[in-house]
């Protein structure tokens, strides 16, 4: 009764710590890596309760077992890897358990002997995890919370591997009728008691680091479009042009804004608004790089800084967001209405700072709406003759979609 009241710590300690990783992922919002280390340590449990109360002389526990181990390894793997921006390939992983169960199953066949048949499960899930270890190296990433996570999963892999071949060396030959009263199902029990509080708390540690990040994120964020707020950007180039102007790279500010915005406001009011600003600030999200800075800096006005980026390449991503924008569809407006948007570029000089550089790029939009708007004016390739914007009324407050 003892040894079946100690076998049921392992597995509730498991569902402890996935109930936790569940409330971490509702409450924080997370993505969906930290759900999966839920489901993983959810499967681990069941299969130590198979372990535990089916008969251990029955061919179907070994299998029955094995089916919800390899399914937590293979979700755990899957899950740290994409927290790490990198996929497994899951057809290898599907390879390694069903040659794995192959073997298990001519094994269960040909003797009664525990032994073998633990070494080969258990070099099955060291070669899952010894695949997530390879593919996390190749990740970026490289933080302390992703140096102790490759380390575990470094742990974890070499564990499976030596375990089962250091416990036999005491007991040579285990028959699956005494497996339960063997050393290695106590050391078993103690192993996986040991790896799983160690691999929660670095995923938890972990996981709450994240969330961290995204409340902190979240507060440099504009609610509306889910760029940068104003003062999240400026930081941001003040941080990207000097290291810009260290390391010798071409840093370019694209300011852009919605021509005639206030009268989308008054004609169809504030949530056709906020909804053109979204899809603008959407559209701008899709169209930069990940090392580019995107942010809505007041009301219609946006700002991106292209880091090493040179003036012309900055310029046609400005025209190819104009040209989006003015195809994009807006609910809550008419649907023959389109919208348009005007942009100035300019490209930061040696020893500029992030205010004069705003300013450039500012008079460059000036003049784009001065001149009809719905276009990109540079300020680095400035024209000569002045705007003659009385001579030339602007374009149509609002385009039309021609008629199909």
């Amino acid at each position: 009764m003892q040894t079946q009241i100690l076998g049921l710590v392992t597995p509730l300690m498991s569902l402890f710590f996935a109930a936790t990783f569940m409330v971490l992922w509702r409450v924080g919002r997370l993505k969906r890596h930290v759900l999966g280390f839920a489901f993983a340590y959810i499967l681990s449990a069941i299969g130590f309760l198979i372990t535990h109360f089916l008969p251990t002389n029955a061919f179907y526990t070994f299998h029955a077992t094995q089916v919800f181990y390899a399914a937590a390894s293979i979700i755990l793997v899957a899950a740290v890897c994409e927290r790490a921006g990198q996929r497994i390939h899951l057809t290898s992983f599907l390879a390694v358990y069903l040659i794995t169960a192959l073997v298990l199953a001519v094994a269960i066949i040909f003797s009664n002997d525990v032994g073998s048949r633990l070494i080969i499960v258990n070099t099955g899930y060291g070669v899952m995890f010894a695949m997530g270890l390879t593919t996390l190296l190749t990740a970026p990433r490289r933080t302390v919370v992703d140096l102790a996570i490759i380390a575990l999963i470094a742990y974890q892999a070499i564990d499976f591997f030596v375990r089962p071949n250091l416990t036999l060396l005491f007991e040579q030959s285990i028959p699956s009728e005494v497996y339960r009263d063997s050393i290695y199902y106590s050391m078993i029990g103690l192993g996986l008691g040991v790896k799983g509080v160690t691999t929660a708390m670095v995923l938890i540690g972990a996981t709450i680091a994240e969330w961290t990040t995204a409340l902190r994120e979240s507060s440099e964020r504009d609610a509306l479009t889910g760029l940068h707020n104003r003062g999240s950007f400026e930081q941001s180039m003040r941080n990207l042009l000097p290291r810009a102007q260290t390391e010798g790279r071409p840093l370019s500010l694209v300011v852009a804004d919605i021509d005639h915005f206030k009268q989308v406001n008054d004609i169809w009011g504030h949530q056709a608004g906020d909804q053109a600003l979204a899809g603008f600030g959407e559209l701008i999200g899709k169209m930069v790089r990940g090392c580019d800075v995107a942010g809505r800096i007041g009301g219609e006005e946006f700002c991106i800084a292209v880091y090493n980026c040179e003036n012309d390449p900055a310029e046609r991503l400005a025209e190819r967001i104009r040209q989006a924008f003015a195809r994009l569809e807006h609910a809550g407006l008419n649907d023959d209405i389109r919208l348009t948007s005007s942009f100035g570029v300019a490209t930061a000089r040696e020893g500029e700072t992030y205010e004069h550089l705003f300013s450039r790029a500012d008079e460059a939009l000036y003049r784009a709406k001065a001149r009809g708007r719905d276009r990109v004016e540079n300020a680095e390739t400035q024209r000569l003759e002045e705007p003659q914007s009385d001579a030339h009324p602007p374009k149509m407050e609002l385009q039309r979609a021609a008629a199909e």
